[in-house]
């Protein structure tokens, strides 16, 4: 086989070409060529280093922390709403920052999907240092590369109806505080579009999807396999069939799970009480959450960055990017 012929296939590969003379797809296999263990490993292991100091709220290293954040959403190219990536507001323990971007999408009137994850923990309490990988470290390396792949999407030309708004929540310690200053902003139509100038507002929420420990795969839905991911979801409104059929298409062959280890009792707890997305299902707006579930680790001295399992957590990001490529 020929050179030429060879780059020729590999093409229409990355292209879909569904047939002749009809156009195409962009495939999300594009995406994966910014995809890497090594770099969600080396996200997870700043946002755990001791100059950070675990991150919590009103801290120096929460500061930090947001800042670096900050660096990344503008070298991503995410777009500011409002004119700030940074958006301050107070908590019992000091100043909170949420961080917030934009990747715009195609459609007029405009509507949006909220890509989230929480960044802080609980910092050191005690004397003892709280490093945070799965919670949530896991979830913002994984927003990164996901804020990324959709980049890398519309540098080959793809175009998404819903823009993506993507959000590093603060205070989610502090009884979801990031998420409630969030929809502060967009119920109060404070939180305007960039490209518009108009206020994002709540009817143009199409689907919040918040990341919250999915680094781990210490305590599996099946003995033996640690390749699973859970998505917590109302059935009428997660677009289930959306994450099967990526799950499908692409021969990941991911254990997947729709309630908390098959309990409706963990299942509430975690999708309608004490996670981020809470916030909004109480007002209405449908919601999805991923997560690989608690384990021995979280909340203690032990969630460290060697916890983790890159490959799977890759694996799950490319499972959840083909999940945000059917729904944007």
């Amino acid at each position: 086989m020929t050179k030429i012929l060879k780059i020729f296939i590999i093409s229409l590969l990355l292209l879909e070409l569904p047939a002749w003379g009809q156009g195409y797809t962009i495939s999300p296999v594009n995406a994966d060529a910014v995809l890497n263990a090594e770099t969600i490993r080396s996200n997870v292991e700043h946002l755990c280093a001791k100059e950070l100091g675990g991150r919590a709220t009103g801290t120096d290293g929460g500061r930090k922390t947001a800042a670096w954040l900050e660096g990344n959403f503008r070298v991503l190219g995410l777009q500011p709403l409002g004119g700030a990536w940074l958006h301050g507001f107070n908590t019992s323990d000091g100043m909170a920052r949420n961080v917030i971007g934009l990747i715009p999408g195609s459609a007029s009137p405009a509507r949006y999907v909220i890509l989230m994850a929480h960044y802080d923990n609980l910092g050191i309490l005690n004397g003892t240092f709280y490093p945070g990988a799965d919670s949530n470290a896991s979830g913002v390396s994984a927003l990164l590369q996901l804020a990324e792949m959709v980049t890398r999407m519309n540098t080959c030309h793809k175009i998404y109806r819903n823009g993506l708004i993507v959000v590093a929540l603060d205070a989610k310690e502090k009884n979801q505080g990031g998420a409630e200053e969030l929809w502060r902003l967009i119920s109060q139509r404070k939180l305007l579009d960039p490209v518009s100038g108009s206020p994002v507002t709540p009817d143009q929420i199409s689907l919040v999807v918040n990341l919250d420990q999915i680094g781990g795969t210490s305590s599996p839905l099946t003995e033996g396999n640690p390749r699973f991911l859970m998505m917590l979801s109302d059935e009428s409104t997660g677009r289930r069939n959306s994450l099967d059929n990526a799950n499908k298409d692409r021969g990941f062959g991911l254990e997947l799970a729709y309630d908390y280890y098959g309990s409706k009792d963990f299942t509430r707890l975690f999708f309608r009480r004490i996670c981020d997305q809470r916030v909004f299902l109480d007002h209405g707006i449908p919601a999805v959450m991923f997560t690989s579930g608690i384990t021995l680790n979280n909340n203690k001295s032990t969630d460290t960055p060697d916890s983790l399992d890159y490959d799977v957590l890759k694996d799950r990001i490319r499972l959840i990017f083909r999940y945000l490529d059917k729904v944007l």
